[in-house]
This record gives C-alpha cells, sequence and structure tokens, in this order.
C-alpha cells in the first residue's frame, strides 16, 4: 500500500505552488544589422554580426 496524504490540498494552495509553473516568452531584441529578432547578448544568427562586428558568415542555401 502507498501513502495518502492526511489532508485535502486546497485550491487556492495548490494554485500558489504552481504561481510559478507558467511559461514565459523568450526576451528578443531587434538585430540593429538585419531587423531580425534575436536573444540577446548572442550572434545573429541571421546575417552573423554581433555589436556592429560580423563574427562569421552566413551561407545562403539554394
Amino acid at each position: 500500500m502507498t501513502p495518502h496524504p492526511k489532508q485535502k490540498i486546497s485550491k487556492g494552495r495548490r494554485n500558489r505552488r504552481r504561481a510559478h509553473d507558467a511559461l514565459r516568452r523568450p526576451h528578443l531584441i531587434t538585430c540593429p544589422t538585419c531587423k531580425n529578432k534575436r536573444p540577446p547578448h548572442q550572434v545573429c544568427p541571421h546575417c552573423g554580426s554581433y555589436r556592429g562586428r560580423e563574427i562569421f558568415e552566413i551561407e545562403e542555401e539554394e
């Protein structure tokens, strides 16, 4: 036999515990070079630039 809870957890207590479980939208900024959205403090995956410098070249697929 498995253990069972002694008391019922109220809806309010349960919901307060789950208050931090919601998903958050990712924070994105606009790349000044190509104007696409990218995460902050990372190289742009679209144009390969970071802080106005080109870090690596992006090869276009055909």
